[in-house]
């Protein structure tokens, strides 16, 4: 039997409330079982939910009601382990893989872990998140990093795994073109996936000037296209697909929304050939209105969908190691967990050039500043 947990320093965490304020409070209390690890967190992602669940205090159903941490994003080494964890052992590195799903219903005996209905997600109400020094996770959902990743890839290993899960559900094919809707992370993550999988040419569209540039610059011959209010969505959909033929390409048969707002989601419907599909990766609001109902139906496009992702971890992490996929340069801002509020500000703030923003632990840390360093 495992002794219990004696968290030996401080163990700090980002919250939110239902007053839509944010500060770094001491932890809940931990209470991990003979299935789980302590994790210290050396690096945690700030995603766009993180966000909303500040500003708007909910997603959906799921609501902010009282001090919540935030956070699932996430990457650390093992400081304690359960009574029944044999895989795992202190001082493994591990990427954290923050849905831990029942295991018992229909969806989790289909492997479509993703769908339960009784999933505890790190960050989501009620459930704690991983900003914070010392968390507490099923050892089952811990990915061991392998030594070519730092602490700050396996941070961005959960959003790769959004979009693998996406491309798993709507692959495009070698040479094919495709349009990415929204150059924020995920959808830079996507146009670096795009590219991996032979995708060409390669459009990215924005109302941010400057993020298409980031764009064009983090993946080599992508085509950036700005988004101009003053058009329609059916019009702004045929100014980005002269782009798509101008490079040589045809209408792309998959489109990938990564924004979630509904301008974007009407705009994706008008893009695909007839009987392709746009894949919606991007979370937006509980009712959209103005798709294009008669378009839609008329050309046979699908819209697609996803809920965050079910065994892509692996795959994410042998994309990094083996360096099909470089994402270290979407983390433009990195602060220390004490500075976890900037962070978020920061991330939240258009006009600080974010495109992510990472809080990094590295109390009593020994080897991953080398580790880096050598990576230079």
């Amino acid at each position: 039997m495992s002794k219990p947990f004696v968290p030996p320093l401080p163990n700090p965490a980002l919250y939110t409330n239902q007053h839509h304020e944010i500060s770094i409070a001491p932890s809940p209390p931990l209470n991990p079982g003979p299935d789980d690890c302590v994790v210290h967190m050396r690096s945690n992602g700030i995603c766009g939910s993180n966000i909303h669940f500040w500003h708007a205090g909910r997603i959906g159903a799921l609501e902010v009601t009282a001090p919540h941490c935030l956070g699932h994003e996430g990457a650390g080494e093992i400081v304690w382990t359960g009574s029944s964890v044999s895989h795992l052992s202190v001082g493994d590195r591990v990427a954290v893989e923050p849905g831990v799903p029942c295991e018992k219903c229909r969806e989790c005996s289909s492997g479509n872990y993703n769908l339960c209905l009784d999933v505890q997600f790190s960050g989501v109400p009620p459930h704690t998140g991983s900003i914070r020094r010392y968390h507490v996770h099923s050892a089952r959902y811990l990915h061991k990093l392998p030594e070519e990743l730092s602490f700050g890839d396996g941070a961005l290993l959960e959003p790769l795994s959004v979009v693998l899960h996406a491309f798993e559900r709507s692959p495009v094919k070698l040479g094919e073109a495709t349009v990415i809707c929204g150059a924020g992370p995920i959808g830079l993550v996507a146009l670096a996936v795009a590219k991996a999988s032979g995708a060409c040419p390669l459009v990215v569209t924005d109302l941010d000037e400057g993020r298409l540039r980031f764009a064009e610059k983090f993946v080599p011959g992508a085509i950036g296209v700005k988004i101009r209010a003053e058009l329609g969505p059916e019009e702004m959909a045929g100014e980005i697909l002269k782009q798509v033929e101008a490079a040589g390409g045809e209408r792309p048969r998959v489109v990938y929304e990564c924004t979630g707002v509904q301008g974007s989601v009407v705009t994706a419907a008008f893009m695909p050939r007839p009987a392709g599909e746009v894949m919606i990766i991007g979370v937006g609001r509980q009712t959209m209105n103005e798709l294009p109902f008669m378009h839609i139906s008329m050309a046979e496009v699908d819209l697609k969908f996803i809920n965050r992702y079910h065994h892509s971890w692996p795959a994410a992490i042998r994309l990094l190691q083996h360096g099909v996929l470089n994402l270290k340069p979407l983390v433009t801002h990195r602060f220390p967990l004490e500075q976890a509020v900037e962070a978020l500000t920061a991330s939240a703030d258009r006009n600080s050039g974010s495109i992510k923003v990472h809080i990094e632990d590295k109390e009593g840390l020994k080897g991953e500043a080398v580790r880096e360093k050598s990576k230079l």
